[in-house]
């Protein structure tokens, strides 16, 4: 692997002090090449996602896109008391910016996190009372209860592209509590905004928050939540873990404690019987009805959701829970933030938790064998991830398979899995189609294991593109072993070039003369 930092440095924090989404604005401001705060007046209707995929968006939209600054936009057309953020962590260095590290040392900045776990703490509602400013996420209430509610017309939720099913909270983070036991939980779905008062929620399979659902509604009983955006990027990435790493009954609020040092504070909603996170820009408070669902597009009949993280535009769920808002909590002048997406943001979202995840795993199944994980952007940081192994003795050619079937068991959306040696620069996909070029086979090389399961939003994971699966959301796994055999290592050794720093060089730059005399 390309080191551009030495092993000590990378795995130094040196962790901003950040509590809310404001204070990790303020790091960011000023530097235009990591935000760009803009007045320029923008129609959240398409128009937001539009602007944002030629400046930063990257990931699996369709070009031209590329990886640029998050963007502020401060003039939301038909939204004066709100702004919208975009692309916070659209970028890989960005994100080690806010967390405190450098950029390839993300995924172990993340595993440290799950061992370093701080649990969240409740205000006290009388001290909150006495002192509003310990919960700004309350300065302003909106009651669903008043006439003149609506929802369409308080928060800018964007549509991304001029067929979704309608305008969508990208990045809600939900608040749900087992109503047997009452631990608590945190997860991000998408959120379509259905009516004045009412929320379409999807929930991919195996989401714990869905799991509390199906237990109030087996009762009879509607399920409280609260919607939190605008948040400590901590608090949002840390969200993004999934089993088995943190297992059903774990609260993903603990690892956003373990990044900053301090706990999450949550304070109590005002209208149901759930916790929101006290320093989130936005609060949105309600129940998931029992035995009540809507259909996705209902509103537009358009046949699409949103564009997902795989780069398509997803199909209208037919069938999904509805939320009934009880109210809106608000920071004054609020910011909402939301994503593109297929975009890079997403990357960083799902995809170093998913690095963190393996790094964790093979570290107690095979120490020292797998040095770096990339979850890459073009499977959205779920479906494709490439290892570098660091091969100490032949067994390690087959360690290194061992450890991509680990990877694949620690998490289960992963679809292929690319393995390099330690030379290779798993960030630089150039540098891993060259070791898939020169250093693998197909016939020798590639491991299929058919009949898997994945990700349901994948397309090609369905019985209409292969006829072999019995249910959507499976598929074939896939491994690529491109490291070279420890036997032939040295017939593998690149080309090793003078180490020489170009500086005094390139600042005796000189004009091209063709004869090349003075």
């Amino acid at each position: 692997m390309t080191q551009t930092t030495s092993d000590t440095e990378r795995h130094m924090t040196h962790a901003p002090l950040i509590r809310d989404l404001r204070d990790a604005l303020d790091l960011l401001a000023g530097d235009a090449e990591q935000l760009v705060v803009t007045d320029y007046p923008v129609d959240p209707e398409a128009e937001l996602a539009g602007v944002y995929k030629r400046v930063g968006a990257g990931g699996t939209v369709a070009r031209p896109t590329k990886r640029g600054p998050a963007m502020l936009f401060s003039s939301v057309k038909g939204y004066p008391r709100s702004r919208v953020l975009v692309g916070l962590m659209a970028d890989r260095a960005r994100v080690a910016r806010l967390l405190g590290c450098a950029p390839d040392a993300l995924g172990q900045r993340m595993s440290q996190a799950l061992d370093d776990a701080v649990a969240p703490v409740v205000l006290d509602a009388a001290a909150v009372a006495a002192d509003p400013s310990l919960a700004p996420a309350q300065e302003e209430v909106y009651l669903a209860s008043e006439p003149d509610f609506d929802i369409r017309r308080l928060l800018p939720a964007p549509t991304n592209t001029p067929v979704d099913a309608g305008p969508y909270f990208c990045l809600g983070l939900l608040h749900g509590s087992d109503p047997d036991t009452g631990h608590s939980d945190v997860t991000i779905h998408r959120i379509c905004v259905q009516g004045r008062d009412e929320l379409s929620i999807f929930f991919a399979p195996g989401r714990h928050i869905d799991a509390f659902r199906a237990k109030a509604e087996a009762a009879g009983q509607p399920l409280p939540v609260t919607i939190n955006m605008g948040l400590d990027p901590a608090i949002t990435i840390g969200a993004c873990f999934e089993a088995p790493t943190t297992l059903f009954g774990y609260d993903e609020l603990q690892i956003a404690g373990g990044l900053r040092g301090h706990a999450v504070e949550l304070v109590p909603a005002r209208t149901v019987d759930q916790l929101a996170i006290a320093r989130a820009e936005i609060v949105i408070e309600g129940e998931i009805l029992p035995g009540t669902r809507v259909v996705e597009d209902r509103n537009t009949g358009t046949g699409h959701a949103m564009p997902e993280f795989p780069g398509y535009d997803g199909p209208a769920n037919p069938c999904l829970p509805l939320m009934r808002v009880t109210a809106v909590t608000t920071r004054h002048h609020p910011v909402l933030h939301t994503l593109v997406g297929p975009g890079e943001e997403h990357t960083s979202l799902a995809g170093i938790p998913t690095e963190a995840s393996i790094l964790h795993a093979l570290d107690a199944a095979l120490p020292g064998l797998v040095t770096q994980v990339y979850a890459h952007t073009a499977g959205g940081g779920k479906l494709i991830a490439v290892l570098q192994v660091a091969k100490r003795s032949a067994l390690d050619d087959g360690r290194a398979r061992q450890a991509a079937l680990v990877a694949l068991a620690t998490y289960h959306e992963l679809k292929n899995v690319i393995l390099v040696s330690q030379d290779v620069d798993v960030f630089d996909t150039d540098d891993v189609l060259w070791a898939m070029t020169t250093r693998m086979v197909g016939d020798l090389d590639i491991i299929t294991i058919p009949g898997v399961c994945g990700h349901v939003l994948d397309p090609s994971q369905q019985p209409a593109y292969d006829p072999r699966l019995s249910a959507k959301g499976m598929t074939t796994k896939t491994i690529y072993d491109a490291t070279y055999p420890w036997a032939m290592r040295e017939t593998f050794e690149r080309a090793q070039f003078l180490d020489v720093d170009p500086a005094p060089w390139l600042a005796a730059g000189a004009p091209y003369e063709p004869d090349g005399q003075e």
